[in-house]
């Protein structure tokens, strides 16, 4: 178990720095642009990091015996991480279709970007990279599976806690 928990641990500061710096600077970016849209998936897409936040409490909960777990904490872990873990099973989805169809993607990028003005088309050329659609789906696939892991060893670790917590009670 202890190793579960060192892993989960840093996973969970991983995804919440990553994620953390991709929902706010998307949520800035929003508000500079004005975009409701965007912000409404980025809520959606802040699961993660406080999944991750509501992990670290239960780890600390778990490693130092005082420190009491708050009730709000397995709430966070259980309904927040299924969020999360629909984000990592799509990430994981997506990295797994691109690397198995590069060309495909690589098509509708070229659609995409011929749609673009013409003074700012050349600026996206660096995106027609056949290496560099496989590096973009396998950054999907590690971000998803970094997120499916951390969610499902949260879960594990939360059982482990009640279980024991249990055990010391009767």
């Amino acid at each position: 178990m202890k190793i579960a928990l060192r892993v989960a641990t840093v996973l969970s500061w991983f995804n919440i720095i990553f994620w953390g710096m991709i929902v706010v600077l998307g949520l800035l970016g929003s508000a500079v642009v004005g975009q409701m849209p965007l912000v409404v998936s980025l809520v959606l897409l802040s699961a993660i990091p406080l999944n991750s936040f509501a992990a670290l409490r239960l780890h600390s909960s778990i490693r130092y015996t005082g420190v009491p777990l708050n009730h709000q904490t397995p709430v966070g872990i259980r309904f927040v991480g299924l969020i999360a873990l629909f984000f990592g099973f799509l990430l994981i989805f997506l990295g797994f279709s691109i690397l198995g169809n590069p060309g495909a993607m690589m098509d509708s990028m070229k659609a995409a970007i011929s749609q673009m003005p013409e003074d700012t088309r050349g600026m996206y050329t660096f995106l027609l990279n056949k290496v560099f659609v496989l590096l973009l789906g396998v950054a999907f696939l590690f971000l998803g599976l970094s997120d499916a892991i951390n969610v499902v060893l949260n879960l594990r670790l939360l059982r482990w806690y009640y279980l024991v917590h249990k055990r010391d009670v009767s």
